[in-house]
């Protein structure tokens, strides 16, 4: 059973002294009045110096009705001024929600500073996520001109594969990361993928490779771009320069499947459903993954 406390705010902050024990959504902590005021300008920081009126528990505890669970880092980190998370740490949104609570900036800044240095497959994610892909192709056949030389001219015809890929996934960072996995090849060089709409979780991409009797300024022509993979063992001023294919491009949908899949895999999600056979994945025109 909670009692409010109801005496004006200097008796409230005067009733405190050290140890100071807290009862943080069930979850027991004891510390000092120091800690919990070390940033003034922080919601902890008005409940423990008398601005906001205080909940005691059964047991005479500071009750708090947050999270408890990630509560011992914020505390951590006003005893220490470092944020100290344990490897594999998975629940850095709901720290963050809970830090935005308390309105601590500085904890803030460095949450953000530690997501920057973690890989996205050490960050977790959550389970349950869910990736949805369909993919499809069309052969269209276009007809050019071959200059020979001044006024020699020849029509020739070749046929050209467009491939189209519509993906949603309910986690966003693995969009973003897919989004630096991949770039299109064009005739200003590469150019990095970008989801749909910023407010929403899908992911279009669409291409052309370019067949090998397709000159290169009748394919620029055409407006039409490829697909390629970040290669780390080359700089992306490298790829620029190199505007013939290389071994990173993907020039068929089971070459983009099969990335797809190592990418997905790698950070957790299993196969859930594949159409129209399953044992033909990699020539699947449907795919849903799910992250366990």
């Amino acid at each position: 059973m909670l009692n409010l406390n109801s005496p004006d705010d200097n008796s409230n902050r005067n009733s405190l002294q050290d140890p100071v024990s807290l009862n943080v959504g069930g979850e027991i902590y004891t510390t000092t009045l120091d800690t919990l005021t070390r940033c003034r300008d922080s919601m902890l920081g008005a409940m423990f110096t008398g601005q906001i009126p205080l909940l005691r528990d059964n047991r005479g505890n500071v009750f708090i009705d947050r999270d408890g669970k990630v509560f011992r880092y914020i505390l951590n980190y006003l005893r220490s001024s470092s944020l100290d998370l344990p490897d594999g740490f998975s629940e850095l949104a709901l720290l963050r929600r809970e830090v935005d609570f308390f309105q601590i900036r500085p904890l803030l800044d460095e949450i953000c500073r530690y997501e920057a240095s973690v890989p996205l497959s050490l960050r977790g994610g959550p389970l349950g996520a869910m990736i949805m892909v369909n993919v499809h192709s069309k052969v269209r056949v276009l007809h050019f001109n071959l200059r020979h030389g001044p006024e020699n001219y020849e029509l020739r015809t070749c046929s050209v594969r467009a491939f189209t890929v519509d993906l949603f996934c309910t986690w966003k960072a693995f969009l973003a990361l897919l989004c630096e996995r991949f770039y299109y090849r064009t005739s200003q060089g590469l150019t990095t993928l970008h989801p749909c709409n910023p407010r929403q979780n899908r992911l279009k991409l669409e291409w052309v490779p370019k067949p090998d009797e397709l000159p290169q300024d009748q394919y620029d022509k055409q407006c039409y771009r490829g697909l390629t993979l970040s290669n780390p063992e080359s700089t992306q001023l490298d790829d620029i320069m190199n505007m013939h294919r290389n071994p990173c491009d993907i020039t068929d949908m089971q070459g983009f499947v099969e990335e797809l899949l190592k990418v997905s895999l790698a950070e957790g999600f299993k196969v859930d459903l594949v159409t129209p056979d399953p044992a033909e994945i990699l020539n699947c025109t449907s795919l849903r993954l799910v992250k366990c």
